[in-house]
């Protein structure tokens, strides 16, 4: 493995986690908006979000996995598999 390589699955490391916080902070500020009992259209919105950002994350990061292996080379980098269980959806 190249120094390319490296930086490819370094940075797939952290775009996975960024989409992966992402959804979970939104939950988190929904939760604290119907605690204070403000706006229960906008905790419902943001709860949907989260959904919606975890399911499209998860479909960047099946892309994402594939292409970088394609730049390792890996030619047969497509699969049928079902990596959703890694997305905790």
């Amino acid at each position: 493995m190249n120094e390319e390589d490296n930086v490819i699955n370094e940075l797939l490391g952290e775009i996975a986690g960024l989409i992966t916080q992402y959804p979970k902070a939104l939950e988190r500020r929904a939760a604290q908006i119907q605690t204070t009992g403000k706006d229960p259209e906008l905790v419902e919105k943001l709860v949907k979000a989260a959904d919606t950002m975890r399911d499209s994350g998860n479909l960047y990061l099946t892309w994402a996995k594939h292409y970088a292996a394609l730049a390792e080379g890996n030619t047969d980098a497509s699969s049928d598999e079902d990596e959703t269980e890694d997305f905790d959806v």
